[in-house]
């Protein structure tokens, strides 16, 4: 039986902080203005100083390139943009030189056109991988199998000349779903997996989760009459193309793999109703260890009573042994600057680093970077050509004052950040009151503080631009306390010592006679009386 050391150790995930990074815009290292996993490895130094303890990899699969690398071509290989598989087994082998792990995004719902796989599924109908993706004749009157939609608002089925029939399609025409109905591509996945955590990844972010399973009568859909208006999701409920029976179970078998491994982690993007989210821990068997929390990612009002709102309903939702994670940002969503204003960005910092579990940053973030105003002619997105391009949340990052902001010596291929020349890393490194210090300070505190890590979580009164919350282990208590408005917030009756706040003086004040909230400010107090 394990001790509950060991238990902890392998569970390291349970408190981690995660930090996305997305390979095309970290570094370049060759000079061809992508960045590349020999770009990743010169960059450790930086991430270990920031206090991360997992690496998220974005898609380095050898890959056709049409959607940055998640159109995979070869699940076994790396794509010589991004390097080789000995550079890769290097990469693992200093991320864990540095006592940090790396979780790769894996990418099952789909493959490229050009995945062998999908080659000789699409040569004739009798071939022996044709039910390894999903093929349906038309309906009668030489129509679409069903009325489903893809993520670009175009149908979901693309119809293939050579054999007269459709083959479905979850995202781009150019990414065909996998049929995982059949179980030859259920052991081929599973192969897979095993053939990374054989090179010692320490997990995976599956991407997609939710979407892998479709309704085996391909009932239509129900469609809005100004579906054409919206934006997706809001366009259309997917019933039958998502979140389907039997998704649980497939996911369960993932996750016996991961489990064979000690001390390794499954993470999901899931994209479900919240009244199915629990699930996806797998109630009656295990499923995700961490399907991704999108509630702060989502919220479209940044203010206390609604990100209260939002945090409550999240934990009361969770299964008695799930695991809570926060998300502020990704490469799918704009820059969080963009969604939330700059004046609360160092008290979301303050939010995320102090509530229980798991905390999933994405590059940048952490300097405050803001979406790039990029010319329709540049983007590179394929999604750029349907209006919503995620371009502008993914360019280079600015790293220096240097040609390019130390991200490559030859032009970068999108545009760099706005603002580089003080929102980079070197200059804020430098400033002790900038945000990046901040979230160097916060890793640090959360690091050595037991009960930011394993106490428990007690809502506080919740007024105005107020929002208060206590994390408790055992006699030790902290109060986090956080400022949402312009103006200075007085709450009677904290007394204690100033353990960390957004305002850099106050680090150390002590407390004896209510606390004086300054505006948007976030503060953490290690309270002495109540």
């Amino acid at each position: 039986m394990l001790s509950e050391r060991s238990a902890m150790e392998q569970e390291w995930w349970r408190t981690a902080l995660f930090y996305q990074v997305f390979p095309l815009s970290f570094q370049d290292s060759n000079g061809d203005g992508r960045g590349d996993i020999r770009g990743i490895i010169s960059r450790l130094p930086y991430l270990e100083w920031l206090g991360v303890d997992a690496i998220w990899l974005g898609p380095v699969y050898r890959s056709s390139m049409v959607d940055s690398g998640y159109d995979i071509s070869d699940f076994c290989d790396i794509d010589p943009v991004f390097g080789t598989l000995a550079g890769f087994d290097d990469l693992v082998s200093q991320v864990h030189a540095r006592g940090m792990k790396l979780i790769i995004d894996f990418v099952p719902n789909h493959t490229s056109v050009e995945h062998p796989w999908f080659k000789e599924s699409r040569a004739s109908r009798d071939n022996s991988k044709r039910d390894w993706y999903i093929w349906r004749s038309p309906r009668p009157g030489n129509t679409a199998p069903s009325n489903w939609i893809d993520n670009t608002w175009q149908p979901a089925w693309e119809l293939d000349p050579r054999t007269g029939q459709y083959y479905y399609h979850r995202f781009l025409r150019q990414q065909p779903d996998l049929n995982f109905r059949n179980p030859d591509v259920r052991r081929a996945i599973q192969d897979v997996l095993r053939f990374w955590l054989d090179r010692g990844v320490d997990g995976f972010r599956l991407d997609a989760a939710a979407d892998l399973l479709e309704d085996e009568l391909l009932r239509d859909e129900p469609r809005e009459d100004d579906a054409a208006q919206q934006k997706p999701p809001a366009w259309k409920d997917h019933i039958f193309s998502t979140d389907r029976p039997g998704t649980i179970e497939l996911l369960s078998e993932f996750r016996s793999v991961v489990d064979s491994y000690p001390g390794r982690v499954l993470l999901g993007e899931v994209n479900v109703t919240k009244a199915n989210f629990a699930k996806y821990y797998g109630l009656e068997r295990p499923a995700l260890n961490l399907p991704f929390n999108f509630e702060l990612l989502n919220l479209k009002n940044w203010s206390a009573p609604h990100v209260s709102a939002v945090i409550d309903q999240y934990l009361t939702q969770l299964p008695p042994d799930g695991c809570p994670n926060w998300l502020l940002g990704s490469h799918d969503v704009p820059r969080l600057r963009q969604r939330i204003g700059s004046e609360h960005l160092q008290g979301a910092a303050v939010l995320a680093f102090t509530l229980p579990g798991a905390v999933l940053i994405y590059y940048g973030d952490e300097l405050g970077l803001d979406n790039a105003e990029i010319p329709q002619e540049v983007m590179v997105d394929p999604y750029a050509e349907f209006g919503f391009g995620r371009d502008p949340q993914r360019v280079p990052m600015p790293w220096d004052n240097s040609a390019n902001f130390g991200f490559s010596t030859a032009t970068p291929y999108l545009p760099c950040a706005p603002e580089a020349s003080s929102r980079n890393m070197d200059y804020q490194k430098r400033d002790h009151r900038s945000l990046l210090n901040l979230y160097r300070r916060l890793a640090e505190l959360r690091g050595n503080q037991n009960v930011l890590r394993h106490g428990t979580y007690i809502p506080g009164p919740c007024y105005g631009h107020l929002l208060q919350f206590r994390r408790e282990l055992g006699s030790h208590s902290l109060n986090v306390a956080l400022n949402f408005g312009p103006d200075p917030i007085l709450i009677e009756g904290h007394q204690g010592k100033v353990v960390l706040s957004t305002s850099l003086e106050r680090q150390g004040e002590t407390i004896t006679d209510g606390l004086l909230l300054q505006p948007y400010e976030g503060l953490i107090l290690e309270q002495t009386s109540n």
